[in-house]
């Protein structure tokens, strides 16, 4: 049995201390998510766009 894994974009709405808040891309809506920064490359700033794809972050270029 094969499982699909699913790819995201989300833009880095804002760095709070320890948490990166995020948003994604293909859905309209203000809402964010919370992740712990050390999920995320350590390079992140705001405004930058991040893939998300089995199960890590990686910054689109």
């Amino acid at each position: 049995m094969r499982m699909e894994m699913s790819t995201f974009q989300y833009e880095v709405v804002s760095i709070d201390g320890d948490y990166v808040h995020l948003r994604r891309l293909d859905q309209e809506s203000e809402e964010t998510k919370l992740v712990a920064r050390a999920l995320v490359p350590p390079e992140v700033a705001e405004g930058m766009k991040l893939k998300y794809e089995m199960m890590q972050y990686e910054i689109m270029s």
